[in-house]
């Protein structure tokens, strides 16, 4: 059987000498692991690193086979960014995380969508604050989306400033502060109150990691993607976090 469909780049490891295995995440199909022979050679490794965009085709005798890819490159940003760390690292973090939380062929052709308007905005001023959307939509879409619009326990939307880490709802200032040590902070870009800068744009990291772990990673027993404790390290120490999240 063989099927080609738009991919970007999650991920790829060595199999044997020469070739990698390959992970896509495909506009209808979604995240989709193949072999790619001679893949280790210094021509074709550059083509598979996270977030590129490829036209990829995948063939195998049976469906439940591994199969392997032919792959057409046709955007690198990967490349455009290997002198910006920081933005290098929110696509490679981005990656990972859909790499991981993503389950295997299941069509989420929002998580692409999602994908592709990060990118989009990965040259701006707002990528950072973009990413945290981009993270938000994958819980979402996982059907682990959180409830920012009005309090959990008041029915209010006014000065909603937490979120109940079990629940994910979005709770108010005032009826929160009683117990403000065990909520999560709700960065206000997030509701359309002011802008991403440095320490909203690292509580939204914290909001949707901790979600993320919680929801997507620890049933499977696996961890918070090192590239993604990268990324948020990164940027921790980097001085171009601004911005609306648009994603």
């Amino acid at each position: 059987m063989e099927w080609t469909d738009d991919a970007f780049v999650l991920g790829a490891r060595p199999h044997g000498e020469t070739s990698l295995i390959v992970s896509l995440l495909t506009r209808t199909r979604g995240r989709h692991a193949g072999l790619v022979q001679g893949g280790v050679s210094r021509t074709k490794r550059p083509l598979f690193e996270p977030g590129n965009r490829v036209v990829a085709t995948w063939r195998a005798r049976l469906a439940e086979h591994l199969g392997s890819w032919q792959c057409e490159v046709s955007d690198t940003p990967s490349a455009r960014f290997i002198d910006d760390p920081v933005r290098l690292a929110a696509l490679a973090s981005a990656a990972a995380v859909a790499d991981q939380a993503l389950p295997e062929r299941e069509p989420h052709p929002h998580a692409y969508d999602g994908f592709l308007a990060f990118i989009e905005v990965l040259s701006s001023e707002v990528f950072a604050a973009a990413y945290v959307g981009w993270e938000l939509g994958l819980l979402a879409e996982l059907g682990y989306g959180l409830d920012l619009s009005q309090c959990a326990a008041t029915g209010s939307n006014d000065e909603l400033a937490y979120v109940s880490p079990r629940t994910g709802k979005a709770v108010s200032l005032s009826a929160g502060e009683p117990y403000r040590d065990r909520l999560l902070h709700l960065p206000g870009f997030l509701i359309g109150r002011g802008e991403g800068g440095p320490e909203a744009v690292l509580e939204g990291l914290t909001l949707t990691g901790h979600f993320l772990e919680r929801h997507a990673f620890a049933p499977h027993n696996r961890g918070i993607p090192a590239a993604r404790t990268r990324f948020v390290d990164r940027l921790g120490r980097s001085s171009t976090i601004s911005g609306k999240a648009e994603v």
